[in-house]
């Protein structure tokens, strides 16, 4: 394997790993990142649609180790007294929250397995990305001036309601069009619905485990049904791209955690307005293809 391809799998892992759990969309980045970098001609079409998803895998491992605590039903200190072990109540807690997640689950794996293959043939693509990164960076913006006058209800991730999580689960539906940004409008749903910052972020971050897991096998099997097959180097760049993303997700979620206990996500908006905008100007003076 080249040391130039080696270069660009860990610059394909450092942007996963970052913009996967800031609300600024991965994907888009990723797609534009392709397009500066041609991945797509030195591996193949198929190979880019695999890889696309699969490095998520890193950032979903991420999220398990830095929540590993919160999420494992069977053992481990109470999450009330760190003195002492999880109680019945503790662990059935958690047992629903899994539930929950579940639930908030279903409406985008419905509607993403029966239109997978349309979305990637019309809309994976750099102007797509330009449009959306704009429309939901105005939404963040609008949505932190609207919160300035509202309380938020919702304060921890066990107050969360079935129908809630459903909801924040129907709202993952519009993630499906790239540059959207599964943990931004997750995030914006639950926001909407008086969760604060923090539930908001920490339940998106929840919500990827199954999701990303869901699309990865999915991508997986597709693959392979359509006779490709993957070499040394294509695993490689892989397992690279993986790592990366696995090591720079561990300290983009403490960041974000930390960040928004002090800030609101104004900031967010702002970059993907400016961002959506300079890509419709290199498209306009054609440094860049749509």
């Amino acid at each position: 394997m080249e040391f130039i391809e080696i270069l660009k799998a860990i610059l394909f892992g450092i942007v996963e790993g970052i913009t996967e759990w800031l609300p600024v969309s991965s994907t888009g980045h990723m797609i534009i990142l392709e397009e500066l970098l041609d991945v797509e001609q030195t591996y193949g079409e198929a190979f880019w649609g695999l890889f696309l998803v699969v490095i998520q895998l890193g950032a979903i491992l991420a999220v398990i180790v830095c929540f590993f605590n919160k999420l494992n039903p069977f053992f481990g200190k109470s999450l009330i007294n760190p003195d002492e072990l999880k109680s019945k109540e503790e662990k059935k807690n958690i047992w629903i929250l899994w539930a929950k997640v579940l639930v908030a689950c279903l409406p985008a794996a419905i509607v993403g397995l029966i239109l997978d293959d349309i979305l990637d043939q019309y809309l994976y693509n750099s102007i797509t990305v330009s449009i959306t990164l704009i429309v939901y960076g105005g939404c963040f913006i609008g949505l932190e001036i609207w919160n300035r006058k509202r309380e938020f209800k919702i304060n921890s991730t066990g107050e969360l309601s079935w129908r809630m999580a459903f909801f924040i689960g129907c709202f993952q539906l519009l993630s499906l069009i790239p540059g959207t940004s599964r943990s931004g409008v997750t995030i914006l749903g639950a926001m909407l619905l008086l969760c604060n910052r923090e539930v908001a972020s920490e339940f998106s971050f929840y919500l990827s485990i199954p999701v990303m897991l869901g699309a990865s096998l999915l991508k997986l099997v597709k693959y392979f049904i359509d006779g490709n097959a993957i070499v040394t180097e294509q695993a490689l760049f892989m397992l690279i791209g993986c790592v990366v993303a696995f090591g720079v997700s561990m300290l983009v979620i403490k960041f974000l955690m930390a960040f928004i206990k002090k800030h609101d996500f104004k900031p967010f908006g702002i970059y993907r307005i400016a961002l959506g905008l300079l890509l419709i100007i290199l498209f306009a003076c054609g440094v860049m293809n749509i």
